[in-house]
């Protein structure tokens, strides 16, 4: 086997990107701390082309060139929006329509491998604060609390790598 190189992985450019048909799917940072980890959630948005990702709270917005050295670029491919409050983004995307998913160990959540994605339906995932998770506010607001099956001795995932396994979900159940 050989490597492919750039060339060979005919990948878009940021202009196609934008233009490109998306999954109906919004990812909403709820007051996440890293640069490192949005600039990483900006990249495995932009691979699986996600519609829009919503910047909520402390939550930093780019440019920034912390962001930008795990984006490598995806900050200007994918759309965003910033909104002061969590709440405020889940009002917007409610009244648009969008079913509301707090990615969040709760009572009475559905693990991952279990929640059915019904075509025709847009969805919102909310990610949360690397310490506190998705806040109490959103988790009431949500029509779904999501969680990801875990076996070892730590109870949370690092919130880029739970945006890598919540969107690759979902990508594979809307299947463009």
């Amino acid at each position: 086997m050989k490597k492919k190189t750039m060339m060979e992985l005919h990948r878009i450019s940021c202009e196609e990107f934008k233009q490109a048909r998306k999954i109906p799917l919004v990812v909403v940072l709820d007051d996440v701390r890293s640069l490192n980890n949005i600039g990483s959630i900006f990249r495995t948005s932009d691979a699986f082309v996600v519609e829009h990702i919503m910047l909520c709270g402390i939550t930093a917005t780019p440019p920034h060139p912390d962001i930008h050295k795990t984006a490598l670029g995806a900050e200007d491919s994918v759309q965003w929006s910033y909104h002061g409050h969590v709440t405020d983004a889940i009002e917007q995307l409610k009244a648009d329509g969008y079913v509301i998913c707090s990615i969040e160990q709760v009572n009475g959540s559905v693990m991952l491998n279990d929640f059915i994605v019904e075509h025709g339906k847009r969805y919102a995932v909310i990610l949360g604060n690397e310490v506190k998770g998705v806040c109490q506010q959103a988790v009431d607001m949500s029509d779904y609390c999501i969680e990801i099956p875990q076996y070892g001795t730590k109870h949370s995932l690092n919130v880029s790598i739970t945006a890598g396994i919540v969107i690759w979900d979902f990508f594979n159940k809307m299947a463009l």
